[in-house]
């Protein structure tokens, strides 16, 4: 795959979200005041699956191996919201989820059959689709997750005018917590990429026909609809018709519906949020490579359609309007002028508490940009988050022609109210191509530690852009459901830039990919046999938090083969088995 064609393949997803965005307003302007069936059960919500359009067009571009399919199919909410909270006590024990029933001040819960639901990603096996061609003979049968924090939209004007739900499910394999729902009078969208398998329907006329699996039908009481869906598919070439450009045109279009440009434009990777491993992907030079899987740029993980077309965030902040009442620290505009008066923090001031989760994604390369030809690496992910009960916050000051900003953490009361501040080390200018943004330094380190767990065989990194990408746990204390930064167009600054404001919000963390320069340990004559790759937040202690005891996070790797042919295989993690 060329580095052309990859980058067509994520705009294309980015504007098919686009289209999905529009099509449910067609819903909702079609028929105000829809949905007024017989009425459930006080807080109990009344569901039902419609096609927002009777076809819709995907394109194929050459050198593809398929189309993204966004059938423009909803699930409508109303009479009271449809909202699941889904937890596990530890990586030791099964993953619960529970509906959360809603009526005035009255709150009741429900627990879905234990098994259910198996990760954080989302209802599985929710929607069947099965298209068939021209001639009336199925050529593709399938099922797929339902997101509820998909792509949403109101359904009628009297419908809340926001959603305080979450914009994703989350897809790290150490999440902890999620909260999923859809607000009363809205819909949300029940497609799901999969960039790593898109449909391969050759060009032509399809039938689409989409229902819900006859077991989330007696677990919500959802009528058994199954729309039909005229669905054609066009081959668009390099300079063709039919494409932004030839080839950045959106994915899926509704028929009648219409799709603006890409927000963002400024750069081809706008749009794909929440993508720690696509950071300054913008304006690589030509020899780049990401290791083994013969791809010029990592497969996204599955986002919600809104955060794929937002392009830039511009959430509200702590506006009126900010439902969710949980934000806790003011808008992430770093302060004009250093810090005054004496530093410190009062007593019992709501602090972060940072943690460190396993290492994942664990696999043998041969490096990345910056790192030696030949030699053997050991890459990973790394996530470290913060559990609250308030966000982190750092500002870095830059004299004048200074290569480091000093960085200061702040404290706020419950209110929002800046109450305190405290140095808190520097931050560095990281000029690597995957990175060019400033890093807040010791904010975590990496270790590779022999089978006792105490020899250090390699240090890793410890300077970060501290960015919201993954949410690992949404049911603790002051959670913040719609965090600011979710990507690197919101944080992290520029080279020329006098001061930056880096947050991590409560609830979410922050993922470093393996494919990030910095991310592996060269293990090149390493003798084969037992290591354990250690995660430490804070490794300095430079920053103030509530618990420093859970720092430190360890995976257990065994390395084998010889020197360019090295092997690795990684043991689960209790319940998680995410090498």
């Amino acid at each position: 795959m060329t580095r052309s064609q990859d980058r067509k393949g994520l705009k294309r997803a980015a504007f098919a979200a686009g289209a999905a965005l529009t099509v449910v307003a067609a819903v909702a302007g079609s028929a105000p005041g829809a949905g007024a069936a017989p009425a459930s059960p006080a807080g109990t919500p009344k569901l039902k699956l419609v096609a927002a359009s009777k076809a819709v067009t995907a394109d194929r571009y050459e050198g593809n191996s398929g189309v993204y399919l966004d059938l423009g199919t909803y699930v409508t909410v109303d009479n009271a919201p449809l909202e699941l909270k889904v937890t596990r006590k530890s990586y030791k024990d099964p993953i619960v989820a529970q509906q959360i029933l809603r009526n005035g001040s009255k709150v009741t819960t429900k627990t879905l059959p234990a098994g259910l639901v198996k990760d954080f990603s989302g209802l599985p096996d929710f929607l069947e689709v099965s298209i068939k061609n021209a001639a009336g003979v199925e050529v593709q049968k399938s099922k797929s997750n339902f997101c509820l924090n998909n792509a949403s939209g109101r359904l009628r004007p009297d419908a809340p005018a926001t959603s305080h739900y979450p914009e994703s499910c989350s897809t790290n394999p150490f999440t902890l917590g999620s909260v999923w729902g859809v607000e009363k009078g809205w819909a949300a969208n029940t497609s799901a990429f999969d960039y790593d398998r898109p449909v391969d329907l050759a060009a032509g006329e399809y039938t689409v026909n989409v229902g819900v699996a006859k077991k989330y039908r007696d677990l919500f009481g959802i009528p058994d609809d199954r729309p039909t869906i005229a669905l054609t598919v066009r081959e668009i070439s390099d300079g063709g018709e039919g494409g932004a450009g030839g080839g950045g045109g959106a994915g899926l279009t509704a028929h009648g519906a219409t799709t603006g440009g890409g927000h963002g434009a400024s750069h081809d990777m706008a749009g794909m949020e929440g993508m720690k491993g696509m950071e300054g992907m913008a304006g690589m030079g030509g020899g780049h490579h990401y290791g083994p899987r013969g791809a010029d740029a990592p497969t996204p993980s599955a986002l919600s359609h809104a955060l794929e077309a937002r392009g830039l965030a511009h959430h509200l902040g702590d506006g009126s309007g900010h439902t969710d009442g949980s934000r806790v620290a003011p808008a992430l505009r770093s302060a004009t002028k250093r810090p005054t008066g004496r530093a410190g923090v009062p007593a019992n001031v709501p602090k972060p508490d940072l943690r460190s989760l396993p290492a994942w994604d664990i696999a043998v390369t041969d490096g990345e940009d910056g790192d030696v030809a030949g030699k053997d690496y050991l890459a990973f992910s790394a996530n470290v988050w913060n559990a609250g009960p308030a966000p982190l916050v750092v500002d870095g000051f830059r004299k004048p022609g200074a290569d480091l900003m000093d960085s200061y953490q702040y404290f706020y009361d419950a209110k929002g109210k800046q109450v305190g501040y405290a140095p808190a080390g520097t931050m560095e200018w990281d000029p690597r191509i995957g990175h060019e943004h400033w890093h807040f330094t010791d904010f975590a380190s990496y270790r590779l530690l022999a089978a006792d767990q105490k020899e250090i065989v390699k240090s890793g990194k410890e300077a970060f852009c501290l960015a919201n990408t993954d949410a690992i746990d949404y049911t603790v204390k002051n959670a913040n459901w719609h965090p600011y930064n979710t990507d690197l167009s919101t944080a992290c600054g520029q080279q020329n830039s006098i001061s930056v404001r880096e947050v991590l919000d409560v609830g979410s963390g922050d993922t470093y990919t393996q494919y990030r320069p910095g991310q592996s340990f060269d293990i090149t004559g390493l003798p084969n046999g037992t290591y354990y790759i250690q995660v430490i937040a804070n490794p300095a202690n430079r920053l103030q938090e509530t618990d420093t005891k859970n720092n430190v996070s360890l995976r257990k790797v065994v390395l084998g083969g010889t020197d360019g042919a090295r092997t690795v295989s990684v043991p689960p993690v209790d319940l998680i088995n995410a090498p």
